[in-house]
């Protein structure tokens, strides 16, 4: 069972939904008569925050061509836990006409999703306190304690989600100590997780349109004979599985001991 490939891309699209939340913070710096002097986007990265630390550390006097500027933001990804409260009846299913003309006649299934939350670290960086929080007040208002993202969860079954993000903490650190000639970064650590579903593999088959039902009067072992047979068929019988449609019901009675073959289609003598 397990190996058959596939990839929903949800993980994925949760990280670019997330981080395309925090892509156009800005900040200003004004002059002591209030007018603004300069104006500038924080920029954002993937990364941790270890890294963008140790390259300050690297190079506190900004001469490397590989030195970082602050303020920034970068965000990394934790851990991934089941939420056992969102669960899902896992025998119910998902369905989809399959677009095409081609296979018109054919119907796309997916069992229910499985609920996961993950935890996502974002990280405020600043050299100085009043851009700090400028960052940090654009960001908090919005959580309540979750900011609710819509995605599209499955393209595959035209399935849209909404995905809440939850703030959960935030905390602040301040390296003011070494000598002068060390770089001062105030960071604010906000921790997110996210409720999202993993979904399973797509399968796909013919759609059912006519069931047939032959009824006996004795058991198996009195050799039985045919009575009667009852067959559900769709009205038009060129619907799809997902048009508006009705049902045609027909009933045929026999005295014969002959039993239908689904192979050929027809009625044969019982061997």
């Amino acid at each position: 069972m397990l190996g058959q490939q596939f990839y929903h891309e949800t993980i994925r699209n949760v990280i670019v939904a997330f981080g395309t939340m925090f892509n156009n913070v800005q900040i200003v710096r004004k002059n002591n008569s209030g007018v603004v002097t300069q104006s500038m986007k924080v920029p954002l990265a993937y990364g941790p925050k270890q890294k963008f630390l140790t390259r300050l550390d690297q190079d506190p006097s900004l001469t490397s061509a590989t030195a970082i500027t602050l303020p920034r933001l970068g965000f990394e990804i934790g851990t991934l836990t089941y939420d056992s409260a969102r669960k899902l009846n896992r025998v119910q299913k998902f369905k989809k006409v399959k677009a095409s003309n081609t296979d018109a006649q054919k119907l796309d299934t997916q069992f229910m999703p499985v609920p996961y939350n993950m935890d996502i670290t974002l990280f405020a960086m600043a050299k100085n306190s009043d851009d700090a929080l400028q960052i940090v007040e654009q960001i908090v208002p919005f959580f309540q304690p979750d900011y609710t993202l819509t995605i599209n969860d499955m393209s595959d079954m035209g399935i849209k989600r909404d995905v809440p993000i939850v703030l959960n903490s935030i905390d602040y650190e301040d390296s003011y100590q070494g000598d002068f000639a060390s770089r001062r970064a105030i960071i604010y650590t906000m921790s997110f997780t996210t409720k999202f579903y993993l979904y399973g593999p797509v399968t796909s088959g013919k759609v059912i349109k006519t069931v047939q039902v032959d009824q006996f009067a004795n058991l198996p072992d009195v050799t039985p004979t045919r009575e009667q047979r009852y067959t559900v068929t769709p009205s038009p019988a060129t619907a799809d599985a997902d048009d508006d449609f009705g049902f045609n019901e027909t009933s045929s009675f026999f005295e014969d001991a002959k039993v239908f073959d689904p192979e050929s289609g027809t009625d044969v003598n019982k061997s």
